[in-house]
């Protein structure tokens, strides 16, 4: 079966997240940039993640809140002739391997104040250490992203601004835009009320797996 063309469907939540059973799957790292562990853009993450595992794709998150993140510093220290990458010493250099090996990144972030959150923004930020030139990783490799707002308007509630800015960076990087999921939410989890859009987002982590 193309699961490119065709549709898998739910073998429920005791799929979600953790790795594939096949280790030749693809590997997709997701960038969970909300402060609530269990926000509506980490819902619409979960059920990526289950539609790629159910495919046989490995799924690793990080929860960038619970991460030491500093945002850049604009030393340029990473653009450096023989420099081995971001200057910054703290957990992002965990991350940058891990961005590296994946096939595909999935970035899921809440929209505050008309954008992206900021810790999903810091995260970005950094990636000019190995997003530039030569040190470009992430060329060739299929970008998703997920989006939850409070307004039930995409244009109101801005979350245009960052698929803007999503189309921009992937533009720039060389990269693909494999899908984007968003939709409107207000209290923690109440996102999951919408079936149709759990539905699209469990798709796409099925697309994702191909």
């Amino acid at each position: 079966m193309n699961i490119n063309n065709a549709a898998c469907s739910d073998p429920g939540p005791g799929s979600a997240g953790g790795k594939g059973e096949n280790l030749m799957g693809k590997q997709i790292v997701v960038l969970l940039g909300s402060p609530r562990k269990r926000g509506n853009s980490s819902k619409l993450a979960e059920h990526v993640s289950r539609g790629a595992t159910s495919q046989g794709a490995s799924v690793e998150a990080y929860y960038l809140n619970g991460m030491n993140i500093r945002p850049c510093q604009a030393c340029m220290k990473c653009q450096e002739e023989g420099s081995p990458g971001c200057a910054l010493k703290d957990d992002m250099q965990d991350l940058y391997p891990k961005l590296k090996e994946a096939d595909v990144v999935v970035i899921a972030s809440p929209i505050y104040w008309f954008n992206i959150s900021a810790q999903t923004k810091t995260v970005i930020d950094r990636c000019y250490a190995v997003g530039v030139g030569k040190r470009n990783i992430f060329k060739g490799k299929r970008f998703a992203f997920l989006l939850s707002y409070a307004d039930s308007d995409p244009f109101v509630s801005g979350a245009v601004n960052a698929l803007r800015s999503f189309g921009d960076m992937c533009n720039y990087l060389e990269a693909e835009i494999a899908g984007m999921v968003y939709g409107s939410a207000g209290d923690p989890g109440e996102i999951e009320k919408n079936q149709a859009l759990m539905e699209e987002a469990y798709q796409l982590g099925c697309r994702l797996a191909g």
